[in-house]
């Protein structure tokens, strides 16, 4: 049980973020790095619950940003949440990618070390990290090297039902627009996971983590993207429109690497790679 830490959210104001902020805030001090305003909303509603949290308007890509964070707050536990992961968008803009994902992530780590008072650095990634098709994909993984070797602990997604940009949330949009559900590839697959689960998993690796580990959760069988989408057709009588892979996207996705099934450990709902 996460009791009476100093805890850094970076993202803290996005749909995963600001759960895991909910969360942790009943037991522990929290502090939210975002650059969304949203983060001054969040600290608000929570305080008035009576718990500690206080916002930073903020870029983690700004070194003098993250530095007057860190002396200020001190952190024992930083869990880093900011990142852009819309794929399409960082193949436009890659150069936006790196300096978020990667430099940003750098940031972190180069000013978090300096702190004898941090116990634990947890990097939130993607299953996009794996077999790599992509910018986003490739940003995150040079993420995940990174964390590793500092010591730091990797939490790797898969789809986040109901996120920011995610399928549910596109074709929430298109249900309400009155316009077809839109699908890629009638082969297209993906794991599938919900906010409550990725923050459980999130929470479970910063319980038992010890630095250097991947926690991955076991999410079952690939979900076929066509099949969702008739179920839910066969409720609002939509219309369901093929509009073809795009050309950074996979027909599917694996949440590890070959060797990593190897040496990937069974505990409870999840896996953990040493």
């Amino acid at each position: 049980m996460l009791k009476n830490k100093r805890i850094l959210v970076t993202g803290g104001a996005g749909s995963i973020g600001s759960e895991l902020v909910r969360q942790l805030s009943v037991n522990n001090k929290i502090f939210i790095l975002d650059i969304s305003e949203n983060a001054y909303g969040l600290s608000q509603e929570l305080s008035q619950k009576g718990y500690w949290v206080k916002p930073r308007v903020g870029d983690i890509r700004n070194k003098e940003t993250v530095k007057d964070l860190m002396e200020d707050f001190k952190p024992q536990i930083v869990i880093n949440a900011a990142a852009y992961k819309e794929v399409s968008t960082m193949e436009m803009y890659p150069e936006e990618g790196v300096s978020t994902n990667i430099v940003g992530t750098m940031n972190l780590l180069h000013e978090a070390k300096r702190w004898e008072c941090l116990e634990k650095f947890l990097f939130i990634s993607s299953d996009k990290a794996v077999n790599l098709n992509s910018v986003m994909g490739g940003t995150k993984r040079m993420g995940e090297i990174l964390v590793k070797n500092h010591g730091g602990t990797i939490v790797r997604f898969g789809n986040v039902l109901g996120s920011r940009g995610s399928l549910t949330t596109i074709w929430q949009r298109q249900h309400d627009n009155n316009e077809p559900l839109t699908v890629t590839d009638p082969n297209m697959t993906r794991y599938m996971m919900t906010i409550p689960q990725a923050c459980t998993l999130v929470i479970k690796a910063i319980e038992e983590s010890h630095g250097g580990e991947i926690f991955i959760m076991k999410m079952g069988e690939k979900y076929n993207i066509l099949e969702l989408a008739k179920r839910i057709t066969e409720k609002t009588n939509q219309e369901i429109k093929m509009i073809g892979i795009r050309q950074d996207e996979t027909i599917t996705e694996e949440i590890m690497f070959a060797e990593e099934r190897i040496r990937a450990v069974e505990q409870d709902n999840f896996y953990i790679i040493k």
